[in-house]
Parts: structure tokens; sequence; C-alpha cells
């Protein structure tokens, strides 16, 4: 069965046709032809297709195009509007922080998105006590902490010595 859905990404609205089963991930690169989320795993479990839905980040290989009829999608291209790099991908580029490059929209996604939650005060395993008591401070984003937060985005390549530097460095600003 098919449905009509719309979707608003990077900006641009659209209006697709897809199957009910169809997910976000391939809804974006198979309709939209926007290929900044990969297929890694297709399961949810490498991170390659992490994308901002409402602002929140999600493995678009998990969710269901139908069920976020009028959302509002971010892909790493769409966090470098008019070709202005997000400075988080600009401290990937200066700490080298890639080797292939396959993950590297959807690390740079998701280490937007933590940084977001973690000034908002989200806990995570490793975060200090008081900060998931919401009195307002903020969890210290140090390389132990960084890795917790971003332990859903996998890199084969094994560029985490680069991609933690890098985060760490935005982190501080």
């Amino acid at each position: 069965m098919d449905a009509e859905v719309s979707l608003r990404v990077d900006g641009t609205d659209h209006r697709v046709t897809v199957d009910t089963r169809t997910t976000l991930l391939d809804a974006l690169r198979e309709r939209l032809g926007n290929t900044s989320p990969k297929k890694g795993c297709d399961h949810g479990q490498c991170g390659a297709c992490t994308i901002l839905l409402e602002g929140r980040r999600v493995n678009s290989c998990l969710a269901l195009a139908v069920a976020h009829d009028g959302a509002e999608i971010v892909t790493a291209a769409g966090l470098a509007p008019d070709g202005e790099l997000h400075p988080m991908q600009r401290c990937f580029i200066q700490y080298d922080a890639f080797q292939c490059g396959y993950c590297t929209p959807g690390q740079v996604v998701s280490a937007v998105a933590m940084l977001r939650e973690a000034e908002a005060g989200w806990p995570s395993a490793v975060t200090l006590d008081g900060v998931a008591a919401g009195d307002g401070s903020r969890a210290r984003l140090d390389a132990d902490e960084i890795r917790e937060r971003m332990s859903g985005n996998l890199c084969r390549c094994a560029a985490y010595a680069n991609i933690v530097p890098a985060i760490e460095e935005l982190a501080r600003r």
C-alpha cells in the first residue's frame, strides 16, 4: 500500500508517495536523492544514517516515513546551508576526523545533537551526579563523556582518535 507524505528536508518541502513500509532513510536516499545519510547496517546499530528529526537525533533506517508525515528533517548536508560549513564540520576537517568518510555525515549530525543534549542537561551513563537532577548544571564533555554519548555511531576505520578531539574542540567553544 502506498501513502503520500510531506517532509521538510534541509529547509525544502517535499511531497512524496512511498510504500508504507519505507523507512525515512530509503525515502531520503531513493525518493528524494539525498545521499547524505548513509545506509550502513540498516538495523540501527551503526549510526551512519543519523539525521535530526524534529531537532533530535534519530537512526533514519528505523523510522518509517509514514509515521513522520510533516516532519522537519536535517541531514549533514543541511547543516551547511549555502556552502558555509557548520562549526562541527569544520572541526572534523581540522582534526582529520575521518578516513573513508562513510560514517562521517552520521557522526557529524550525531555530534551536533549530542552537544545540544549535553547543553540541555541530558544525562549519560558517565554524567556527573547532579546533572540529571535538573539543577541547570552541564556535564563536563571530556573524552569519556563524548565517547559514551557518541557510542551509537560506529567508525569501521577507527578514526575515534581524531573524532573525539574534534568534538572536544567545539564543546570547549
